[in-house]
Order: C-alpha cells, then structure tokens, then sequence
C-alpha cells in the first residue's frame, strides 16, 4: 500500500498528501472535499459504466444462498434464545475505526465510507459498542453496577480483503451474541456467559441440523496459569451434562485468536457431509468494554457463527 500511495503522490505532484488530508484537515471538512469528489465522479458515469461494476465487482454481487434457507435458521436460532439476551437490528454502517482501534485488525478489513463510518464488517464489535452505552448508563446510576448486558443481532456483513479461499465470501450472514458486566472475581462472570453462549449455539445446531451430526466443543485458554480444572468443572462439565453426546475438549494447543482474544475462548466444530470438521463458531473474552470504558472491571464475552456455512454445508442433512 506505501508503494501505491507513494506512485500517487509522485503523479500529482503533492508529496505527503495523504498525511494532508488525514491530519491538515477535520474529518467534517475532508467529509465534505470527498462528498463533491465523489459527485463529480458519479456525474462522469454512464448507465453502462454502472451495470459493467455491479457484473463485476465482488462486493456488490447478491448472495447465493437463497434468503428462505438463512430465514429458516435465524427462525430456529432465535428460538432458542436465552431470555437474558435482547435481538437487536443493527445500521448497515458504524462508527470510523470500530473495529480497528478497538480491536486487533487492520481498518482495510472495513469498507469505509467517505462520511466517517464504515460498513459493518464484525456485528460482535457493534453489539460491543451497544454493550458499552447500556454499561455505561448503569455504571451512572450506581458505580459499582453488577447488573448484566446480553445482546445479539443476525446481521449481513461485509469485509475489504480479498480471500485466497474462492469458497470464502465477500459478505456473508452472521449471527453474534454479545455479554457485558462487571468482574465478579475468579472469572465467574466470563465462565457463566461462555457457558449462555455455547449452550445457545449447540442447542441451535442441534435444532437445526440433522441430530446425528457430530458436533465437537473445543475451550482455550491463553492466561499464563493453568486453569484447566476450574475451566473443566464450571464449563465443559455442564455443557456434557446438558446436552450429552457433544465432543468437548480442553485445546492447550491454540494458537488462533491469541492477541484478540483476552484469555478465555472456544470453538465448536461439527463433522460435515465429506467426513471433515468444520469450523462454525468462534468466541471469547476481550478487553473491549475496558477500553471503551475506561474501566478495568468492565468483562465481556463475545461470539459468532457463520449462518451462510451452516446453512450451505449441510443442506442435505438438515
């Protein structure tokens, strides 16, 4: 990118011109310079022009998946729902930067607009924002607030990079859930929230998906002690008690996820049509709400699956 960046400022002649813009001018201001840039461009533009991009071009083209196969999993998935979270319908666009200055990405992940939002590209990271204002409200009420936040949104998302994987969309379904609270100590509230979130999860899948379908649990830790018992006892255990048949496992060896995830997180994996796992669900704890807050006692649990693999991987099982 400093390469092409660098070919520009050299053709017009202006060097540094990026660092103009981004930090010579407010953000309303370069707002509106874009906006008449943009007015300019799309009055050049023929109806062929536009019809030749929307053939072409990645992030613009419909899904495949047919809308009444995504209904009828959003319909079983939301049945199953615990009563401690709110579904919430999200903006297609959020805040400039909300998830890489937050979050671990890079801010090319996003298709920024030239109004200073971006496209959604991670509902967990909006769910978190939401999160963040209800805490925030009941922190002003009472300090020491330990009252609870749980939210969730099916939502399409889009995304900026480019994937190597031809089987890998542009923009896709996905269903998140998102718990906010205070830390109750020895991670009471960070287990207790995993343990809403992947019962959630398993019981949708099971829902949903033909029961025979193996379906694995894999918990991880990236904290420096070893707390694999606790994890054990107050986690995986109650997951085999209540849903018995699930493969649940301690994975020491995970590697994925370390730097964005705080410590604790998990995956769930169910054995496809072609005899393989594939991965459905990722979640975990983050730092997010303690940034957002400037609050090291705020906790919270994020989580996601992608609706567009379960619903296209398994359709002849279901």
């Amino acid at each position: 990118m400093s390469k092409i960046i660098e070919r520009i400022e050299r053709k017009v002649g202006i060097p540094g011109l990026v660092s103009l813009l981004a930090e010579r001018i407010e953000p309303t201001d370069l707002q509106s310079v874009l906006l008449e840039v943009y007015r300019h461009l799309a009055r050049q533009r023929r109806p062929s022009d536009v019809l030749s991009d929307y053939e072409t071009n990645r992030f613009v083209r419909p899904a495949a998946i047919p809308p009444s196969r995504l209904h009828d999993w959003e319909r079983v998935a939301f049945s199953q729902l615990p009563s401690e979270f709110q579904l919430l319908a999200l903006s297609p666009v959020c805040p400039l930067g909300t998830n890489s200055v937050v979050a671990t990405v890079d801010q090319n992940w996003a298709i920024s607009t030239i109004r200073n939002t971006e496209v959604v590209s991670d509902s967990s990271n909006v769910l978190a924002l939401e999160c963040a204002l209800r805490r925030r409200q009941l922190l002003r009420e009472q300090p020491k607030s330990t009252e609870q936040v749980h939210l969730a949104s099916s939502h399409r998302l889009i995304r900026g990079q480019r994937y190597e994987d031809a089987s890998l969309s542009t923009h896709f379904s996905a269903l998140t859930l998102c718990s906010a609270g205070r830390d109750q100590g020895s991670r009471q509230f960070e287990l207790e929230s995993l343990l809403l979130h992947i019962r959630f999860y398993l019981r949708s899948l099971r829902a949903f998906l033909d029961s025979r379908i193996p379906l694995r649990l894999s918990v991880s830790d990236f904290a420096p002690r070893d707390h694999r018992s606790v994890i054990t006892s107050r986690l995986i255990d109650p997951i085999k008690d209540a849903l018995g048949g699930i493969d649940c496992d301690f994975d020491s060896q995970r590697t994925s996820g370390r730097g964005y995830y705080l410590d604790l997180c998990f995956h769930i994996d169910a054995m496809a049509p072609s005899s393989r796992w594939l991965e459905l669900v990722d979640g975990g704890s983050v730092d997010w709400t303690q940034k957002l807050l400037s609050n090291s006692k705020e906790r919270l649990v994020i989580s996601g699956i992608g609706s567009e693999r379960v619903c296209t991987e398994f359709t002849n099982m279901c």
